[in-house]
Order: structure tokens, then C-alpha cells, then sequence
């Protein structure tokens, strides 16, 4: 639905949902009817659901569209097909538990009105599929799972595709009548139904928890508003965060809501936009008169809020405009340039009868569509209607602010590095943690390790294996290849090609890492290394015949010696029961365990914070545990 002209107000942060109930073969009057009843059902048992919610945005709300009415929305031809259905979509901002909440919604709208099926999509497209990546059926992906993913009867339904290899897109109707006509079989697997489960767990008794009340100085007129409506003050809210140097002008005249006659008030937020108030900076010009006390005070941060939710007020109304104006309205004149594009008239002549009615239905689906979403102007004509029809009195007010109950702790704002941690592991971490600490079997860390390392990965990543890893290729000698690289002036160019070898280059890497000198005598310097063809060129060849010794065995026996001159040994955890011929009472090292050790150390010094030892440990599923270490 890119081409819809409504969709210009529309912001990133959305979900839209469609519901489609069973209406068989309905004339267009038998389906306006027909949908203003399933509508009802469906705003008793939402409303129900969400007496106490306070949305952080917009509201769920429904729409109903014929099949007529569907050419109303400027969209394509295969969206304008669509059966009869209720229509919404809601900006949820940065509350992304709205969201679920609607999620949760439609879940009991379907499960309590039979024979419903619901398709709902944000900007990021099939949001539950993404819920639910882990437990996917292999085909699914973006590009093959478009209009494949419905409710129905509270479940989440999957319609497979029939070429799940090639990019086939399916038709909406379609799909619903699939659904409707065998439901066991487009039924998704039970843990994707449970990871949907899981994320709307709570619900309704979680919209309780979502909500803070706070004790607020403001003004009388603001504290009458709010009281009469609550759900104000999210408006109230994202005026005053989004707030530029216009508004500010505004604040400084506060003309509607002036300082003076200010009482105490409990004021309810959702957490999210208590947080996002409290956390925005703002001085008022004391000219104004806005008399805050001392910031050590009790009463600072009654008063600090209570000012920002007054300029909020002030902000709104400032922007208000009536609704029913549509002959300023921009949106509405390329709008209805668009019906007429489209032949939404059916060239009837302006101004008949038929051409009039038309045009009303679609001045009326306009207002509706454009009052259902977040629009300032909106809201601040509302409150400037309250005002001019509600009657309040200040000493009745002033009373009850005097015998407030107690506001709520708002403790819940500062989250320890702890919490922080095990929020993000649940959201986002491992499903399977291997605990490890110093008492583990060092044997079974470092298999672990391994196992990763050996894994073979592919162009969408390395994730930690299932299964048996593949085996590591043996060292063997390599021989003179005629497409290999040699520094010869002899060289033809048809030849000069690059001989990579992958599971080579794996080897030696892992040799590197493990830091293992195989015991085989022909891998050394000369043999194994590609350099020794660099000995057929004139220019590097050696002048001498003779063939040296194991340059590596040198090296290694050389460095030994040195090391046994020194006390770097005894830092070593070491195995026993093991006897060497050639060194008396020499005790090898126990790798397995000095690895551990290490690692624990080296995770030790983090401190909490991000480190070479999380960083590598954590993908792999591995989790170290100090807490019991000395």
C-alpha cells in the first residue's frame, strides 16, 4: 500500500492489521451492516480488555471497508480486491509494548469472534516470524513469506508455499480461504506459537504494571482536564519532548494555563513516557512565573513536572485546529485529486446527486482515518474545547490535593549492570549456556572450544554446531604444482595462478591457536612451506647442496633449553602420573587446565565490563562463572 496518499502522515514506528470476518455473498448495504456488527463485537471486547491501559500513541481502533470502499485508499489493484474487512494501524513510538498489546488483541478478537482472520504487519514487515526466527521452518524467509502469516482462532497460521525455492506470492483472499477450509494444516509448530506466547505473556493483567502514577504541581485548569480525561497526557508528553523554538515562545506566554492557581494532583503515565518527561532538560523563564524551590527540595520534582506537563497543554492548544476544516487541508485537496485519478466518481457529473454522495463517504473515511492517528492539532482543539466546557472549582481541588494517596516509587528507573545483563541474555543470548568456572572439567571447556573453531561456516555466519564437526585435513607434503606462484624468470603468464588450498589454511590457523608442532619429520621450513619452490629460481637459489637440518626441531630444542635455565615452569598448572625417559622427574603441562585458568583470569580483569574472553566465549554459548572463585 505504498501509493496511499494517507500514508504521508504516517511515521516508521506503526503496525497495521487487517480483519477479515466470514461474510459469504453480501450486497454493498448488507455489508456495511454486516461490518458495523462485527465492529461493535470487536470495540466491546477491546475495550474490555484495555480499560486501564493508557496508549503511548495511538489507539487500536477499527475502520470497516467494503469492497467498495476499498477503492477509497490509493493503493493497488490487488489491495483494492480485498474482501470486506476491518482495517487499522496505530503508532506505537517508542513503546514497543504497544505493539504486543495490539498483538495480544487481535489473538482474543479471533479466538472470541468465529471465523476471523487477522493479518497484521509493521515497518519491519512480518514481525512475528522475526518473534519467532529460531523456531522457523527452513523456506521461510523475507523475500518467500510475504502475505503468509495470519490468526486465526488465537494460533498463528503459515501458509507454506508450494515452490518454497522460488519467490511465488500468494493471493490475501486466497490465503484466508486456505486457512478457513483446513486450519490444521497452515497451523504453525508449536514453538513458534510458544515464542509468540511468551512475548505477549502478562496480558491483561501486564497493562497495570505498564502504568506510573505521580504527584504533580500544576495548574487547576490542567488538573480538571486530566482528570476528566487521562489518556491526554500522552499528547501532552510528545508535544513537550518534541517541543522546537516556536513552541518555546509559547511556553514563555503560557496564555491558556497561566502559573498562577496551581494544585497538587496524581497524575498517571505510562512508564515509558513518565521516563521520557522526567528525563527532559527544561528551565522555565522565571519571568513567567514559575517560582520552582531548590533542587535538594522534596517538593522539586512535583513542581519540575508539574511545569512540564502545563507547557505540554499550553503546546497543544497553541496547535489547534477543528477537524472538520477540510478546505485549508492540503492532504485532503491531493487526496481527492487521486479519486478523481482513479475515476472513484464514475463520471458522474459535480455536484448530482450520486457525485455528492460519493463525495461525502469520502470526506468521512478521510476525517476518520486521519483523526484515528496521532495528530497534534487534533488533540490540542480537543482540549480547547474541555476548557470552554468543563466546570471546575480551585478550592474544591485544592482540598483534594491535600489528601492525595500515595504516588508511586519510581525506582524502577535506575537498572543495575546485573538486571541490564540478564534482560539482554533473555532477550538475546544463548538459549543453551555451558556454565564453566575453575571446578569444571578443563578437558570438556576446551572440546568445546575446538568443536567451534573447527565448525565450517557459511555466508550467513558461524553459529555454534549441532552436530560432529568436520575433521581437521592431515599435514601432508606438498609437491611442485605447475600453477603455483615461483619468482622465475622463466614464468609464462598462462601459468601464474594462485593454488589456495582451504582446509590447509584451516589446518594452520588451528596449529597457531593450539600452538601444536607435529611430529612429523618431513614438515619443516623447507619441504612444507611453498618457498621451497622459490630454490628452482636463479636469483634466490642457494649456492650450497647440503640439506639442512629441522629448522623447527632446532628451534624448539634451542628454546627449551633456555626455558629450563629459568623458574617460568613452576607458573604452570601440571598433569601427574606421566614419566619421561629423557628428562628425570619431568612433569608435562597441563594445557586443558592452564587454558581455563587463563581465560578466568583474563575474564577476572574485565571488571563487568566487555573483554576479549565474553566477547569470544559468549557466541560459542559459553558462560564463565566467577562468583564462587577465589
Amino acid at each position: 500500500m505504498d501509493s496511499n496518499i494517507l500514508e504521508s502522515v504516517r511515521e516508521d514506528d506503526y503496525v497495521e492489521y487487517y480483519l477479515f470476518p466470514e461474510c459469504g455473498t453480501l450486497s454493498e448495504c448488507e455489508q456495511d451492516s454486516f461490518l458495523s456488527d462485527i465492529l461493535d463485537k470487536c470495540n466491546k471486547i477491546v475495550n474490555n480488555l484495555t480499560k486501564d491501559h493508557l496508549w503511548h500513541k495511538d489507539k487500536f481502533m477499527l475502520l470497516p471497508r467494503t469492497v467498495a470502499s476499498n477503492k477509497l485508499v490509493n493503493s493497488d489493484e490487488k489491495n483494492g480486491n480485498l474482501l470486506p474487512h476491518l482495517y487499522g494501524v496505530s503508532h506505537f513510538g517508542e513503546n514497543i509494548e504497544d505493539e504486543w498489546l495490539i498483538v495480544y488483541l487481535i489473538k482474543e478478537l479471533t479466538k472470541q469472534i468465529p471465523k476471523l482472520v487477522a493479518k497484521l504487519f509493521d515497518a519491519d514487515g512480518e514481525f512475528l516470524l522475526i518473534e519467532a526466527a529460531e523456531s522457523l521452518p527452513s523456506w521461510v524467509k523475507p523475500e518467500t513469506s510475504e502475505n503468509r502469516v495470519y490468526m486465526f482462532e488465537g494460533n498463528v497460521h503459515l501458509i507454506e508455499s508450494e515452490s518454497p525455492e522460488e519467490e511465488e506470492s500468494i493471493d490475501i483472499n486466497e490465503a484466508i480461504r486456505s486457512i478457513r477450509e483446513d486450519p490444521k494444516k497452515t497451523q504453525a509448530n508449536n514453538e513458534i506459537q510458544e515464542a509468540i506466547l511468551k512475548r505477549i505473556k502478562g496480558y491483561p493483567d501486564k497493562i497495570k504494571e505498564n502504568l506510573h502514577t505521580s504527584r504533580v504541581y500544576i495548574p487547576v485548569g490542567v488538573a480538571a482536564i486530566l482528570k476528566h480525561k487521562p489518556s491526554l497526557i500522552s499528547g501532552v508528553v510528545h508535544a513537550f519532548c518534541n517541543r522546537d523554538t516556536i513552541d518555546m515562545k509559547t511556553c514563555r506566554a503560557m496564555k491558556y494555563f497561566p502559573p498562577e492557581n496551581r494544585v497538587y494532583a496524581n497524575v498517571t503515565f505510562p512508564k515509558c513516557l513518565y521516563a521520557m518527561m522526567n528525563y527532559s532538560k527544561f528551565l522555565p523563564d522565571k519571568r513567567t512565573g514559575w517560582n520552582l524551590p531548590h533542587s535538594n527540595s522534596s517538593e522539586f520534582k512535583s513542581h519540575c513536572m508539574g511545569v512540564k506537563i502545563a507547557c505540554g497543554f499550553e503546546i497543544l492548544v497553541s496547535q489547534a485546529k477543528p477537524s472538520q476544516d477540510l478546505e485549508t487541508d492540503k492532504a485532503w485537496e491531493k487526496y481527492l485529486s487521486s479519486l478523481k485519478e482513479k475515476n472513484y466518481f464514475n463520471d458522474n457529473l459535480e455536484h448530482s446527486r450520486e457525485y455528492v454522495n460519493l463525495l461525502t463517504k469520502a470526506k468521512e473515511y478521510f476525517i476518520n482515518y486521519r483523526d484515528s492517528m496521532y495528530y497534534s492539532p487534533l488533540i490540542g482543539q480537543e482540549i480547547l474545547d474541555l476548557m470552554k466546557n468543563l466546570e471546575y472549582n480551585f478550592e474544591d481541588y485544592k482540598n483534594m490535593g491535600d489528601n492525595l494517596p500515595k504516588e508511586d516509587d519510581d525506582s524502577w528507573l535506575n537498572v543495575s549492570p546485573e538486571e541490564l545483563d540478564k534482560y539482554l541474555q533473555e532477550r538475546y543470548g544463548q538459549k543453551k549456556i555451558n556454565q564453566f568456572n575453575s571446578n569444571s572439567d578443563p578437558n570438556n571447556f576446551t572440546q568445546k572450544i575446538s568443536t567451534f573453531l573447527n565448525h565450517v561456516s557459511d555466508i550467513d555466519g558461524a553459529e555454534f554446531p549441532n552436530s560432529q564437526s568436520p575433521v581437521r585435513p592431515p599435514r601432508s607434503k606438498k609437491t611442485k604444482d605447475k600453477n603455483t606462484v615461483a619468482f622465475s624468470e622463466n614464468v609464462k603468464e598462462s601459468n601464474n595462478k594462485i593454488n589456495f588450498d582451504a582446509d590447509a589454511f584451516t589446518c594452520a590457523v588451528q596449529n597457531i591457536l593450539n600452538f601444536v608442532i607435529p611430529e612429523d619429520d618431513n614438515w619443516n621450513l623447507e619441504s612444507d612451506s611453498e618457498m621451497s619452490d622459490y630454490e628452482e629460481d636463479n636469483f634466490v637459489k642457494d649456492d650450497s647442496d647440503k640439506t639442512p637440518k629441522n629448522k623447527m626441531q632446532e628451534y624448539m630444542d634451542e628454546m627449551d633449553r633456555q626455558l629450563a635455565q629459568t623458574s617460568i615452569g613452576e607458573s604452570f598448572i601440571k598433569k601427574n602420573g606421566d614419566d619421561f625417559e629423557d628428562i628425570e622427574s619431568f612433569t608435562p603441562v597441563d594445557i586443558e587446565r592452564n587454558a581455563l585458568k587463563n581465560i578466568l583470569e583474563s575474564y577476572k580483569s574485565q571488571l563487568g565490563d566487555a573483554g576479549p574472553s565474553s566477547n569470544m566465549l559468549g557466541p560459542m554459548g559459553l558462560h564463565l562463572d566467577i562468583s564462587d572463585d577465589k
